[in-house]
């Protein structure tokens, strides 16, 4: 893990540069709005953006946190009891700032399936989900995972703002770079030989969006998931794509679900926890670790964990023929 610490007149740069941009931001995810941020961004501290592009270009660790901001937790205010909630709270300048750094990464997007179509999502435990494998569960382990591994679409990486964590709840990590396999079960996992289904945070049932139609994609990878590889790119510097509590084999296919094992063992083996606090934001490289989380015992009292959380990738193209239109961020 990389962490750089925001010194006394970066942080007084970046104050400036907030104040005098989030009221005409009104909407942070609007197009116009995203594409202002953009620019805007290249006013933060030259070594804040020294640091994320050297992050981008992959000459630094996985695992990037950058310290020293501060949230004004009166302005803030209470920790929503649902995502659907957050408009009551006054969060635009952390908003705004997250979009700022990740968009010196790559480009950010978001899901129609997820949170409403929402680019900046808010990670909060929410009452009914303790035991459900959510970002919004807190009294079971949220089993490591590449974000959105189902997806040939998944972001390259992952932002998050920490509002607050009193707790110190732990995020589980753990990267590629810790595998020891054998070369044939390297061989086993390089090959399109394991399915991964669509997560529960992309099913309607987590969702109030209308229309049957924007889960059609979803519902189909449910139905009939495509045949993947666990691991891919360079065979001496792998990338990784995993989400064991949804992923399987073909039945009969003893040497896929033996590899699949061994290197679910070995992530275990190797997972650290990376416990944010106030004003923290961290980078995690969804191609070079997975993430995961520990349980914890929510309050639902207005003082629970709250992290921003935003999807990166490197090229917006890619996804065109997903999305409604050259202006919008989310694919469907």
């Amino acid at each position: 893990m990389d962490i750089l610490s925001i010194d006394a007149a970066e942080l007084r740069v970046i104050e400036k540069l907030l104040d005098e941009c989030v009221d005409e931001l009104e909407d942070v995810e609007s197009d116009s709005a995203l594409r202002r941020i953009t620019v805007l961004a290249h006013e933060l501290p030259t070594r804040i953006r020294a640091a994320l592009n050297d992050y981008r270009l992959e000459r630094t660790a996985a695992l990037f946190v950058i310290s020293g901001y501060i949230v004004d937790q009166d302005r803030v205010g209470p920790t929503p009891k649902h995502w659907r909630h957050r408009a009551e709270a006054d969060t635009r300048r952390e908003e705004v700032l997250l979009a700022m750094v990740s968009s010196l990464v790559g480009d950010p997007f978001g899901w129609s399936t997820q949170q409403d179509g929402r680019l900046i999502h808010d990670v909060i435990p929410i009452q009914g989900h303790e035991h459900e494998q959510l970002g919004s569960s807190s009294e079971t382990l949220l089993t490591w995972h590449t974000e959105d591994a189902f997806h040939p679409l998944r972001g390259d990486f992952l932002s998050f703002l920490c509002l607050r964590n009193p707790y110190a709840a732990a995020t589980t990590i753990g990267y590629v770079d810790a595998l020891r396999l054998p070369d044939a079960t390297r061989a086993v996992l390089f090959e399109d030989r394991f399915h991964i289904l669509p997560d529960n945070s992309h099913l309607p049932k987590h969702n109030s969006t209308d229309g049957a139609e924007v889960f059609s994609t979803v519902e189909e990878m449910h139905r009939s998931p495509d045949r993947v590889a666990v691991l891919f790119g360079d065979p001496d510097q792998p990338y990784m794509r995993a989400d064991p509590y949804f992923m399987s084999v073909d039945e009969g296919d003893a040497e896929a679900r033996d590899a699949l094992g061994e290197f679910t063992e070995q992530i275990d083996k190797a997972m650290f926890d990376l416990c944010l606090a106030d004003g923290d934001i961290a980078f995690l490289d969804n191609f070079r670790l997975v993430h995961g989380r520990k349980p914890f015992q929510a309050r639902y009292d207005g003082t629970d964990r709250w992290i921003k959380r935003i999807n990166i990738t490197h090229d917006l193209r890619k996804s065109r023929a997903s999305r409604p239109g050259l202006a919008n961020r989310l694919i469907r």
